[in-house]
């Protein structure tokens, strides 16, 4: 049976992938060639394309009116990173099972693939009932004993309960509503649903009209958002992948159980290459599909390149940006293997809190105050603009507070006078504000400053790293180093000129190969070349965002007395 192209890939799971294809019909005559997205394609009837996945190009957006007359009226098209804020409007159609839940919903590790929905029934399981119109959290979906089910979380009195819905639970579940804002990306990636429209609201804060916007003048914020999905695809005896948009005027019809998947190179992202086992590195593979970027290794990576793989592993990084005022703050992924020398820069406390946090042993934490602070307590110093302090160790004190003695947190430091110092207590709760004074002169190497101190951690360049052809770091004002995290590399080299490898991040980095059942010519890997990755602020903010899902957050400060 024959289908759109369009409506195939609304009623496709992504799990079923990949599925042979057999061109039925459509705008596309035989032998025409067509240019799409610097891709030649031919797509005659009686073509056969493999595709090995998709995702939304741009959104088709609907302009809701005010009447009830008419639900919608003009149309206007918006690329993925068309700026603003939106909340998501609550699907009022409900899910009939669980199974078309984890069909057409994300469901994945961060926190966006985690949905909510109710039940409008209550569900009676083993040990537990959900209640119906309770938020049930779905977190991902694996098999528990035999059976496909989504972990689930409900919480009650604040206290999480864990169970799992199998797939095969019917019912009727309506999404809840969500309160978040996100961006239309972050919307086409991970909040419409298939075979399903999603009604958004531009949030208030940034409802702002000008002569630019393609939205009418009277424009109330609502928006219908219809996907546009770009299929990418591979086509017998080529080498590189195709781009199809979805919705082109073309029949399909699939194939896939009548066709011998074989005879199609298989396509490999790095993420799938990293999941082979360490026993079947080295390899060679041919690049079906390269990377932007002008920085190296990225623009060595061109498609028809053979690449040799030398192995996968874990390598440590430091997260850094630029010491900028202005939204222009660059950040950067720093290795361990960089050679340039830092100096200090002058750290910044908004509150004695933080000079607590940052105090250590090695060294005495010496501050100017930026900010007056009158203190409530006679028993507490009340600190001027321009006052220097010797940081010490915190205490508690009792104070005198409306007439009755209470004990609170206070940070033992040295008033810094001309001629001596003199012991004060500063409340922890003062909001003030302290810039650090530097005495340490020393260069130090990235490992050095990982290692004695605690990030974050303000330097400059002072001697850049010369095996880099472009230092980026030095021409950087400054750099706050804001944490240490680990992440998945490849080593790689060119198979034809193997005279330097390379770190290729595993996740940050699309492309696609095809494995060559050809013999590495040499198993030790030549020397490896230093890369300081930049990163956009969209991959800094999921890097935040995924490393602090493994630390705990530190104590909240004491509270001012009221």
């Amino acid at each position: 049976m024959a289908f759109s192209l369009e409506k195939f890939i609304h009623s496709l799971d992504l799990r079923a992938l990949p599925r042979i294809l057999q061109i039925q019909s459509g705008i596309y005559c035989q032998g025409s060639v067509y240019e799409m997205f610097g891709n030649e394609c031919s797509l005659s009837t009686g073509e056969v394309i493999k595709v090995i996945g998709f995702k939304i190009n741009k959104l088709i957006a609907s302009i809701c009116e005010n009447n009830e007359g008419s639900q919608f009226s003009a149309k206007v098209e918006l690329p993925l990173n068309f700026p603003g804020l939106y909340k998501v409007v609550a699907d009022k159609t409900p899910y009939v099972s669980i199974e078309e839940i984890a069909r057409k919903v994300f469901i994945g590790p961060t926190r966006f693939g985690h949905p909510c929905f109710y039940s409008a029934e209550d569900i009676k399981l083993a040990n537990f009932t959900i209640k119906h119109g309770e938020q049930i959290t779905f977190n991902s979906v694996e098999e528990v004993n035999g059976t496909m089910a989504v972990n689930c979380v409900v919480v009650r009195n604040n206290q999480s309960h864990s169970f799992t819905l199998p797939l095969l639970q019917e019912g009727e579940f309506y999404e809840c509503e969500d309160d978040q804002i996100y961006t239309l990306k972050e919307i086409a990636e991970w909040k419409i649903p298939k075979c399903r429209n999603r009604t958004v609201k531009l949030s208030s804060t940034l409802h702002m009209w000008d002569s630019s916007s393609p939205f009418p003048k009277n424009f109330d914020g609502r928006l219908i958002l219809m996907p546009v999905y770009e299929v990418q695809a591979v086509m017998k005896f080529r080498k590189d992948i195709v781009h199809i948009l979805s919705d082109l005027d073309v029949e399909v019809k699939d194939v896939t159980d009548c066709y011998d998947t074989g005879s199609f190179l298989q396509p490999l992202s790095l993420e799938d290459i990293f999941e082979r086992t360490s026993k079947e590195f080295p390899m060679v593979a041919e690049i079906m599909e390269g990377p932007s970027g002008s920085q190296k290794p990225y623009n060595l990576l061109s498609t028809g390149k053979e690449i040799v793989i030398y192995k996968k592993y874990q390598a440590a990084r430091v997260l850094a940006s630029e010491m900028r005022s202005d939204s222009s703050k660059r950040h950067f992924l720093i290795p361990m293997s960089y050679k340039g020398k830092f100096k200090r820069r002058p750290r910044e406390f908004p509150t004695a809190y933080d000079l607590e946090i940052a105090r250590s042993e090695k060294e005495q934490l010496h501050v100017v105050a930026t900010k007056s602070f009158v203190s409530l307590h006679k028993e507490l110093f009340s600190v001027s603009v321009g006052d220097q302090f010797l940081v010490q160790q915190c205490q508690t004190r009792e104070v005198l507070y409306e007439g009755r003695k209470k004990l609170i947190d206070v940070l033992a430091c040295e008033q810094i006078l001309s001629d001596s110092y003199k012991k004060v207590l500063l409340p922890m709760y003062m909001e003030g504000g302290f810039v650090e004074v530097i005495h340490d002169k020393k260069q130090y190497h990235l490992s050095e400053i990982c290692k004695e101190f605690h990030l974050p951690f303000n330097v400059k360049v002072s001697v850049r790293d010369l095996s880099i052809e472009e230092d980026v770091l030095a021409a950087a004002p400054g750099l706050q180093f804001e944490e240490e995290i680990t992440d998945s590399y490849l080593l790689i080299s060119s198979a034809s000129s193997p005279v330097e490898s390379w770190e290729v991040p595993v996740y940050r980095l699309n492309m696609l190969v095809h494995l060559l059942s050809k013999d590495v010519q040499t198993v030790v890997p030549p020397v490896t070349r230093t890369t300081v990755e930049e990163v956009s602020k969209e991959e800094y903010y999921m890097l935040r965002r995924y490393e602090n899902l493994t630390l705990h957050p530190p104590p909240r400060p004491p509270k001012k007395p009221t």
